[in-house]
């Protein structure tokens, strides 16, 4: 079958190659990420067995009226380290036809999808971090009425270069306002939306009986007038065994709320979260992040910074309760505290804690394997948010104001509560949960147009962990060019024989669409954060290059 389709793809392409000069167009884009490795033994840092990891991947789309096909090439020639060894090898994992007219899409071969906040269906890739749930099969997007829009898709997963699984599904989204003669010239827009998504894996489990089918359903609304919007989805999922939730019987929900208020220099977002046994997968015994089929979207502040961002949050699929709220203000200029030049204040304050469980009979202990594991309520909310099994608690203030012509400022503090033995399974008799202070200061000098230096200190202080790190950058921009050299220094860690620097040179060149950046150096353990740009990957000593380009 994927055979026949991508011989169809290649037809598809000679075809209308002929006619390219006159109607069609192609586009496309190109990434490559190749490392040479050192070994250094104190960072932790290995040598894989050829020496060096080659990502890329090159995407062609091409467009001829109402039709266009795309493929996508990948090599790992082998992947990186950090990456999954699944990965190794070349091919064209992902291609496609699609035709588009009046109310009517439709997908044929490989796909992304999301229906609403993700709580039912997301795939997508973001190839910096090795993740792609790709979905191959067929899609059709009809704008049955005026205001209603439906999406009918099946297909299996992508896995790595594989796809499996069954995956069926049905969204509809409904504008009132078009639907609604009355409600088309109302300021208040309302949107209503619902989602059922399954999917299909026999039960050969001798044992036990396992649901074949699994149905994930969502109900979700969005309500807008002026400066306030509001949207709220809720998810419930049928009993689900697998190995995420210890092949336990209860069924899943999960519960997202968005509100925000807008004025000029003043911006307000409140986002609250509630999520209970909601891992679903194509495929009950999968891990990590393979074959995931909803998303359950992170509310916690997302950090660019090197040491802001080095105890990020994971979702906890089996059960989390969270609020994230974030203050912006801006002051005006020739104002007390807008001074010259204006300044802006951020304030943003993220919690998330366990979900209380009780038992559902005195002889079963909550999590108990092929039982209904426990319960849990909705209406524990408030409660679940007040206890004191905290996962991840971030306070960040940042304030950002223009010095002068020339000069601009960033200052940020941030407090991190992290329970790293639930985040990422860390061995939990190594230390207590990790409380960190982050102070980053940010200092832009632009000379002329296109030309500018930047200073970036950064300081984090634990009494946990590898104890304080310490980071310091300069990067010098001019036309078409920049030049970076950084250093992070764990100068506190228990361990002394690791109180070590991990310094890194690295320049660049960008000219329209394409950008290519040549590095030098090590990287801790983690998330890395380069100008904004971050992947987590393990310690490494080597050099680096990347090439980025599009046309």
């Amino acid at each position: 079958m994927r055979k026949y389709l991508f011989s169809s793809l290649l037809l598809f392409f000679a075809y209308f190659a002929s006619f390219s000069q006159e109607k069609g167009q192609l586009s496309g884009n190109f990434q490559l990420d190749a490392q040479i490795y050192n070994e250094d033994t104190i960072i932790g840092a290995t040598v894989p067995p050829a020496k060096m990891g080659i990502n890329s991947y090159a995407n062609f789309t091409y467009t001829y009226g109402n039709f266009s096909a795309g493929l996508r090439y990948e090599a790992y020639l082998p992947q990186m380290n950090g990456f999954m060894p699944q990965y190794e090898g070349t091919g064209i994992p992902y291609k496609y036809l699609n035709y588009k007219a009046d109310q009517l899409e439709i997908t044929v071969g490989n796909f992304y999808e999301q229906f609403g906040a993700g709580l039912t269906l997301r795939t997508y890739e973001e190839k910096n971090l090795g993740y792609d749930n790709a979905l191959e099969g067929a899609r059709v997007r009809y704008n049955a009425y005026k205001g209603i829009y439906l999406t009918v898709l099946a297909g299996s997963e992508r896995s790595f270069w594989e796809y499996k699984g069954k995956v069926r599904g049905l969204n509809a989204d409904v504008n009132l306002n078009e639907l609604l003669k009355p409600l088309e010239t109302s300021k208040t827009l309302i949107q209503l939306g619902t989602s059922f998504v399954s999917k299909f894996q026999a039960d050969k489990n001798s044992n036990w009986k396992l649901p074949e089918n699994v149905l994930n359903q969502a109900y979700r609304i969005s309500v807008g007038r002026g400066k306030v919007q509001f949207s709220a989805e809720y998810a419930y999922k049928i009993n689900d065994p697998s190995s995420d939730n210890g092949n336990i019987y209860k069924p899943g929900e999960a519960l997202f709320v968005n509100a925000s208020y807008s004025q000029k220099g003043l911006g307000v977002l409140l986002t609250a979260k509630r999520v209970d046994n909601m891992s679903f997968r194509a495929d009950r015994t999968a891990n990590l992040a393979n074959l995931s089929i909803n998303y359950l979207p992170d509310i916690t502040k997302n950090h660019t910074y090197a040491l802001a961002a080095m105890y990020p949050y994971a979702t906890q699929l089996n059960g989390e309760a969270g609020v994230n709220t974030e203050i912006t203000k801006k002051f005006d200029k020739n104002t007390l505290l807008g001074g010259k030049y204006g300044t802006s204040l951020s304030i943003s304050f993220s919690r998330i804690t366990n979900i209380i469980k009780e038992q559902v009979s005195e002889s079963i202990a909550i999590d108990s394997a092929y039982s209904m594991g426990y319960s849990s309520s909705m209406s524990n909310y408030i409660d679940e948010l007040l206890n004191e099994d905290i996962f991840y608690q971030d306070l960040h203030i940042e304030l950002s104001k223009k010095l002068s012509d020339k000069l601009k400022g960033q200052v940020s503090y941030q407090h991190i509560k992290y329970n790293d033995a639930v985040i990422m399974g860390s061995n939990s008799g190594l230390h207590e949960p990790i409380e960190a202070d982050v102070v980053i200061t940010d200092m832009t000098y632009k000379f002329k147009a296109k030309k500018s230096i930047r200073l970036e200190l950064q300081h984090l202080s634990t009494e946990q962990d590898y104890k304080n790190w310490a980071m310091a950058l300069v990067e010098l921009t001019v036309p078409n060019w920049f030049f970076t050299v950084l250093d992070q220094y764990n100068y506190s860690n228990p361990n002394e024989d690791k109180q070590v620097h991990y310094p890194k040179i690295a320049m660049g060149y960008i000219k329209g669409a394409n950008r290519i950046e040549l590095g030098y150096g090590k990287q801790r353990r983690g998330i890395v954060c380069v100008g904004g740009i971050c992947r987590a990957v393990p310690a490494s000593n080597g050099l680096t290059l990347s090439v980025v380009s599009s046309f």
